[in-house]
């Protein structure tokens, strides 16, 4: 079914992207992204120079100022998992959707003009940092604590699951600056890399997105200073939070389609070229209505993923909506997947082939950007009326 969301001008940004990905999303790149555990800097500079990071930084402060039309930051999210990056997707897309939002549209003028011009080139890698070990999809619960002294807050706690954790220079920080766990006893905090008591735990071992760093970090009373406090006043953190969660979300719920349709694509390729009892598999009755079935799966996908894009736009993408979007369509990546790699038999479970890797990643996507049940959670809640 074709989509009819993008114009012209996306579709120019689209040879953009398939551009770049040819001159640096190589075999050979992506295979030293998964030995080293993480995308190099030298890659996230050229995204930069080539404009396709920086896309939600405002054009005053050197970026693309596409903060509100996630179309172009689909386009990149698309390309990059249809082309078998999903780690690169991943590291361009914490840049992009999650720690840049945070300055772009709470951020002070004077911590706009200091970090993200920056962040659109590429020289400064922010990440997000909200999970805690013993808190998971609760914010509530967060230990991370921030006590004011003169000019600034001690820090205290430590933080885990942090994408681009190793390889950050700016971490966007939810810490608790107030009593109990009301919404106004949160905050968020710019914490840069090298500040005393600051420190960037091992790269943890994940099952899948090998070539994207994840990281613990602790705090040990790491001072950090007034001027460093996102919107310059205590106590919105959480608020913040909750505004730009719908964009996460909808970031995750793009790259699961993209997977679907990657995945349906190296499966009819596959099947086509394969054959068993003298026959092509594609030419199996079960394989072509299994086919078929993921087809129709992926169009139905895109159209709602389309529309929440739309929505978004128009700035009416709710958080009941986000989260319908990123769980429906997370489940659905995970169900086409798993029949992908079937019709692949044993070289699906292979690595190099890359349905395998797909099938990896897409695990986490049920996990992060808040679990599915917790998803579910807040759905129920707007269906039910009931907390």
């Amino acid at each position: 079914m074709e989509r009819d969301i993008y114009d012209d001008d996306h579709e120019a940004f689209r040879d953009v992207v398939i551009e770049f990905i040819k001159r640096y999303g190589t075999n050979e790149k992506r295979e030293k992204w998964d030995a080293d555990g993480e995308i190099d800097r030298a890659t996230m500079l050229a995204a930069g120079e080539a404009g396709i990071l920086g896309l939600s930084v405002p054009e005053e402060f050197g970026g693309a100022g596409m903060l509100q039309d996630y179309r172009f930051r689909a386009v990149v999210n698309e390309e990059t998992i249809k082309a078998g990056l999903g780690s690169l997707a991943g590291a361009l897309g914490i840049q992009d959707d999650l720690a840049v939002p945070y300055l772009a549209h709470f951020g002070t003028q004077e911590q706009k003009e200091k970090w993200l011009p920056g962040m659109a080139t590429g020289e400064v890698i922010g990440a997000l940092a909200m999970t805690e070990p013993g808190a998971g999809s609760d914010l509530r619960g967060v230990k991370t604590t921030a006590k004011k002294v003169d000019g600034g807050w001690v820090v205290n706690g430590a933080k885990t699951f942090i994408s681009s954790g190793k390889t950050a220079d700016l971490v966007v920080t939810f810490v608790k600056t107030g009593e109990g766990n009301r919404p106004d006893a949160f905050s968020l905090l710019l914490i840069e890399n090298g500040m005393d008591g600051f420190e960037h735990g091992k790269k943890l071992n994940k099952i899948g997105f090998h070539g994207h760093d994840t990281a613990e970090l602790s705090f040990s009373d790491v001072f950090v200073p007034d001027e460093n406090l996102i919107g310059g006043e205590p106590g919105h953190g959480f608020v913040q939070l909750m505004r730009n969660l719908p964009l996460e979300r909808l970031s995750i719920g793009v790259a699961a389609a993209a997977a679907s349709e990657a995945g349906l694509r190296w499966t009819l390729d596959y099947t086509a070229s394969r054959e068993a009892f003298g026959q092509p598999v594609i030419d199996f009755q079960n394989t072509r209505f299994t086919l078929a079935d993921i087809a129709t799966t992926v169009d139905v996908l895109w159209a709602y993923v389309d529309r929440a894009i739309t929505l978004y736009g128009q700035k009416k993408l709710t958080p009941e909506e986000a989260a319908k979007v990123k769980f429906w369509s997370t489940e659905r990546e995970w169900e086409i997947l798993d029949k992908c790699l079937q019709l692949h038999g044993g070289y699906g479970y292979i690595m190099e082939y890359p349905i395998a890797r797909a099938f990896a990643d897409a695990r986490v996507h049920r996990i992060y950007g808040g679990s599915n049940e917790i998803m579910r959670e807040i759905v129920a809640r707007q269906v039910t009326g009931r907390r």
